[in-house]
């Protein structure tokens, strides 16, 4: 049986916040969307960061988020883009720029890639 939950999202960006209800078997994004609810995105796959969020509250799953290290969900970040609600939410979106230096910013440009991503190292 499908589940309800409330999201709330502070858009940094924007100084704006937006509550909306999202089903846990949808990504919410996808639900934020078609409620009308415009928020931070790009590829849609959880390969980038613009639709980064740091949780504040509550839980979610995203077992599709390639785009984000280990190390950064434990730390409370998400991609909205691949994430199911478990509970009610309270997020706030991220500076792309910000995430991805988090991510990547400790390897490229230092000499410590040698080859593929650092993604898997934990």
């Amino acid at each position: 049986m499908t589940q309800f939950h409330t999201i709330r999202v502070y858009n940094r960006q924007k100084n704006t916040y937006h509550t909306f209800r999202v089903p846990d078997d949808r990504y919410i994004l996808h639900s934020a969307e078609n409620q009308g609810v415009e928020l931070p995105f790009s590829c849609r796959n959880g390969a980038c960061t613009t639709c980064a969020v740091r949780v504040r509250s509550g839980e979610l799953y995203q077992p599709e988020a390639i785009g984000l290290s280990v190390e950064l969900q434990r730390q409370g970040y998400a991609l909205l883009c691949v994430s199911y609600a478990r509970s009610d939410l309270e997020v706030e979106t991220q500076d792309e720029d910000e995430v991805y230096e988090l991510q990547f910013g400790r390897y490229f440009g230092k000499g410590r890639v040698k080859r593929g991503l650092p993604l898997d190292e934990e």
